[in-house]
């Protein structure tokens, strides 16, 4: 299984296939639409309608994430990289060691601010769903609450952005930690799918790409049933 202890990365080691296509795409197409939509209410305007399109598209990956989180390939699902306290315990305390260590998906830090990034993005796009900006702009559920009662989850919904804002930073701090401190890249496995790590047990369990799709098109379709 995944939760052997950790060894010495080695560029030279044997490359295993953990990042599969569906964990890669979903992790780009997130960074590009979270981008689009700091950028789109920047703007204001009729940019706001792009803003909104690109909401709907991540609550989309969001839902396909928590169900390829439940039924996917082993690295991605949520139970092979959660740890608990005694795990991010130890780590924590070895985490300034200039060598690097294999750990085949996330560490056990990084797992739960993986976590919390996926947690604070659904918020921002449920909350999104309810919240209007006052001028031309309602979510598709506006009319389900009372107009109070939209304003204070507008308000939830800007400070949520704020949140975002800090996660996001912290995840690019830690990638650049890795990668000049530790001398682990930690981007090339999700551009590849391979980290230069072997596993104890042989390679991860993987899914067939049928059933990412399956579950992209169930995400979808709740999504759509939603917003129309």
């Amino acid at each position: 299984m995944l939760n052997k202890p950790p060894l010495a990365a080695d560029p030279g080691r044997k490359k295993t296939p953990v990042w599969d296509l569906p964990t890669r795409m979903f992790h780009w197409l997130l960074a590009l639409l979270v981008t689009i939509s700091f950028i789109t209410v920047e703007i204001g305007g009729n940019a706001m309608q792009y803003h909104e399109r690109s909401g709907f598209a991540i609550l989309t990956l969001l839902l396909f994430r928590l169900g390829w989180g439940l039924l996917g390939s082993q690295p991605s699902r949520f139970k092979t990289f959660l740890k608990g306290p005694a795990a991010v315990s130890r780590y924590a305390a070895t985490m300034l060691r200039r060598e690097p260590e294999c750990h085949l998906t996330h560490n056990p830090l990084g797992g739960w601010s993986v976590a919390a990034l996926l947690t604070v993005l659904l918020v921002q796009a449920g909350t999104g769903l309810f919240a209007n900006d006052d001028i031309a702009t309602e979510g598709p559920l506006y009319r389900w609450v009372s107009k109070g009662t939209s304003d204070w989850i507008t308000e939830a919904h800007e400070v949520n952005a704020g949140i975002i804002v800090v996660l996001v930073v912290l995840h690019m701090a830690a990638v650049l930690f890795h990668l000049i401190y530790k001398r682990d890249n930690l981007l090339a496995p999700m551009l590849t799918g391979d980290k230069p790590c072997e596993a104890a047990d042989g390679e991860p369990g993987m899914r067939p790409l049928w059933l990412a799709v399956a579950i992209a098109a169930l995400a979808a379709a709740a999504v759509y049933f939603v917003v129309r």
